[in-house]
């Protein structure tokens, strides 16, 4: 019983970490945009550039996780980035000055990556160690409630409290998140065996397998940003739905929060790549409801369904890595999120582009959802490549 109080504590370390390093850090700046608009002054432009710089440290952070095979450096690395995500949420009620909140937002970046792939990394080493289920739909709950918590923490506090009064309270929150997430993860054990004692090897797939998936997830994050970075403007402009975009960002997170734990039982019942394109299908009809149906309620049900498919993807590429890869999950979770993040800085230069010819972001959305087609597709091809390479689950 012990253990299982034990396993308990690592998810739990792990969903601090993620509501710290995404929701507070990362994605308290989405619900908070319009107040900084109207009250710090900050132009459209640089608010884009403000995103981008963000994604761009989780980049840096992503291709720095590649690089490591170290446990012990990887849990320093972990351990340094939830501080810094504190201190990255405090700078930004500090200064109304574009550079200050650019180096915030890089570095939030960075924290991020060190939440989703060292943090991931060394709680899918600690669940194998123990002879545990080596599946992350627990520990992903995590970026939904962190979506859907921000959401709602503006919603309450903007009658209240001033754009930068809230990001001093979201440092408030950060700290009593950052205690557990630090406490409860225990420091790594880099004997080769596990405590059930079967000996951790790697087992990856062929190059062109390999490929084929890394391609699919490019696709997966073009379809996840476009949505999340526009949904909110795009809500907001449709017809009688002014003002409503914050409440399909909550959809978005109240969608995320549990469907990682239901994706982890629908891969063990279909297997996990079968489990990828039935969430990459839904989540081009969650992607188009919006726009094609109309209205707030198919919109909420739009997000709901984009939610529970985007993060369900991120959860099981991220469980895969982990049984390819169990003694450095963190090189191929960052190859994958490398491609993933390419697609995150690319996609919503190309729909303010198509924005700008346009008059409309809602050409982004058939764009994201078209690429979600072809992701689709190339997961299917992965079936035909190699059928039997996804590995067994513990």
């Amino acid at each position: 019983m012990h253990d299982q109080g034990q396993r308990v504590k690592v998810l739990s370390a792990g969903i601090f970490s993620l509501l710290l390093a995404l929701g507070v850090a990362r994605f308290a700046y989405t619900p908070l945009l319009p107040l900084m608009q109207s009250q710090a002054g900050l132009g459209i432009a640089e608010a884009g550039w403000l995103a981008a710089i963000n994604y761009a440290g989780y980049l840096g952070g992503a291709l720095t996780a590649s690089l490591i095979s170290d446990l012990v450096l990887k849990d320093r690395l972990y351990r340094i980035g939830m501080v810094v995500a504190l201190a990255s949420t405090v700078v930004m009620g500090l200064s109304t000055d574009v550079a200050v909140w650019a180096v915030s937002r890089f570095f939030a970046g960075l924290s991020s990556a060190a939440s989703m792939l060292l943090g991931t990394g060394l709680i899918l080493n600690w669940l194998m160690r123990h002879g545990h289920r080596s599946e992350l739909g627990i520990h992903f709950a995590g970026i939904g409630l962190g979506i859907a918590g921000c959401a709602m923490l503006v919603e309450f506090m903007t009658p209240w409290l001033d754009w930068r009064e809230q990001w001093f309270a979201f440092t408030a929150v950060g700290f009593f998140l950052l205690v557990p997430a630090l406490r409860w993860l225990p420091r790594p054990d880099t004997s080769g065996l596990p405590t059930n004692s079967q000996q951790m090897a790697d087992h990856p797939p062929g190059k062109l397998y390999l490929r084929i998936f890394t391609a699919a997830y490019f696709c997966a994050g073009v379809g996840f940003v476009i949505s999340t970075t526009f949904i909110v403007a795009i809500v907001n402009k449709l017809p009688n739905l002014a003002g409503q975009g914050n409440l399909a960002f909550l959809a978005i997170g109240i969608g995320a929060a549990p469907a990682c734990i239901a994706w982890d039982f629908v891969a063990r019942r279909i297997g996990d790549v079968n489990a990828l394109i039935l969430a990459a299908g839904l989540q081009v009809i969650g992607i188009l409801l919006p726009v094609l149906a109309g209205g707030l309620a198919m919109t909420l049900v739009g997000a709901l369904l984009f939610g529970a498919t985007f993060v369900g993807m991120v959860s099981l590429v991220m469980t895969m890595a982990g049984r390819y890869y169990p003694t450095r999950p963190a090189k191929m979770m960052g190859k994958m999120t490398l491609s993933y993040g390419t697609a995150q800085i690319a996609a919503p230069l190309v729909t303010a582009a198509l924005a700008t010819n346009f008059g409309s972001y809602e050409v982004g959305l058939y764009l994201a959802a078209g690429v979600m087609v072809i992701g689709t597709l190339l997961l299917l091809a992965l079936k035909l490549v190699e059928p039997e390479a996804a590995p067994g689950r513990a």
